[in-house]
């Protein structure tokens, strides 16, 4: 006889969640959908736990990352990134808070549905780019998919006092700051405190959206300015998706990238998050000697070939570039005027149709850190190469 089975506490429940998620969206891959729908349920009971040592209330540091409202401390920091860099494909219904917004989709759909346009003269796209710019979340978007961000985005004018979400509402958008000043509010031994403030930058409402959690903070305009919203789907679509699918299509060519091989799999994965793509033709200039740093490069496929400009033998430089480099799938460039902050050695062109992953100078010196000692050491390697090819020493490092 077989002996009676013991059903863990908490299972149906946890199988019936799941089973509703999945009548609701109809995913195509229920596999992946279950690993998505048990890693977000697995965030929310770790987020609980955490409100519960915090006695509670409310952490103001999951508002937004476009902006740093009373300085955190380095754990908060990381955890900050870690929330970015995880991407979940979880989309249930959600109402309109008085915004436009667009029907929500499933899996099945999202590739059919129509692109969403709100008309824009000249003036205002500018000043949409404008404010776009150094948005972290809009950094790693192809060019097209970006261009689709901002055709979906409206403008939200706003008045003194005007709430723009409320703590504990559902998220129906996401904002992004032209100009205008914004307190930061939570829920604090039953009243409301101000924890921090946007001053005419940065973004806000992106985790509700990421995890279909409740707003996080209540954000009040202290006096006229605009915003520029995303709506949810369109959000969800372009940005939340196309990261996971980065992610999945990146990660295991980080891995053989010989730089990265002394890192950890979760400093690789945040290194893949952050990572922009650039295509270039044949002869193609993709930094010139002598102009400011702004971003570091790996070559993804095709070659690119350094070179540098000779010296008359006045010591005068001329306009003759010699060549004294190349680098092919997964060597990297460009480091050199990161590490030493000094403006470009040398110019750098594409042998080929060449595609390279990009790293801002940014995410350069908050994720490459453990890999520093390495490309220091490098550049006594170019300093030999200057020194076989013009006859003189050269010092890269000052």
């Amino acid at each position: 006889m077989m002996s009676a089975v013991e059903i863990p506490a908490g299972l149906k429940e946890l199988l019936q969640g799941y089973t509703v998620e999945v009548l609701r969206r109809r995913p195509a891959d229920l596999v992946e959908f279950a690993v998505q729908h048990f890693t977000r349920t697995l965030e929310v009971q770790r987020k609980d736990q955490r409100a519960k040592k915090r006695s509670g209330r409310p952490a103001w540091k999951g508002v937004s990352f476009g902006a740093k409202p009373n300085k955190p401390s380095k754990d908060d920091e990381e955890e900050e990134e870690d929330i970015v860099t995880r991407h979940l494909n979880i989309s249930v219904p959600l109402q309109s808070v008085q915004r436009p917004t667009t029907p929500t989709m499933t899996d099945d759909d999202d590739d059919a549905e129509p692109r969403v346009m709100h008309p824009k003269t000249d003036g205002q796209r500018r000043r949409l780019q404008d404010a776009c710019r150094d948005i972290l979340l809009f950094k790693t978007l192809e060019q097209e998919q970006f261009s689709e961000v901002l055709d979906a985005m409206f403008e939200v004018l706003v008045k003194p006092q005007e709430h723009i979400i409320d703590q504990g509402d559902d998220g129906d958008n996401f904002y992004v700051i032209e100009k205008g000043v914004y307190d930061i509010f939570v829920q604090k031994d039953g009243g409301s405190v101000c924890v921090g403030k946007y001053d005419n930058k940065g973004s806000f409402g992106e985790l509700a959206l990421m995890y279909n959690t409740p707003r996080a903070a209540t954000i009040v305009a202290t006096q006229e300015g605009a915003l520029w919203g995303l709506d949810r789907a369109t959000f969800h679509r372009l940005i939340v998706k196309n990261n996971a699918k980065k992610r999945r299509m990146y990660e295991a060519f980080i891995e053989c990238v010989p730089l990265l091989k002394s890192l950890e799999l979760s400093e690789r994965m945040k290194i893949v998050d952050v990572l922009g793509a650039r295509a270039f033709k044949d002869g193609e200039r993709l930094i010139a000697q002598g102009e400011e740093a702004d971003c570091f490069y790996i070559v993804e496929s095709g070659e690119v070939k350094i070179m540098i400009k000779s010296k008359t033998k006045a010591g005068q430089q001329d306009n003759t570039e010699v060549e004294v480099a190349r680098c092919s799938r997964g060597q990297y460039f460009g480091e050199l005027a990161l590490v030493t902050n000094k403006p470009r050695a040398a110019s750098v062109y594409a042998v080929g149709e060449t595609k390279c992953l990009v790293i801002d100078i940014q995410a350069f010196e908050r994720l490459l850190g453990p890999c520093m000692d390495i490309m220091k050491r490098n550049i006594s390697q170019y300093e030999d190469q200057l020194v076989a090819l013009f006859g003189s020493s050269v010092d890269l490092k000052h």
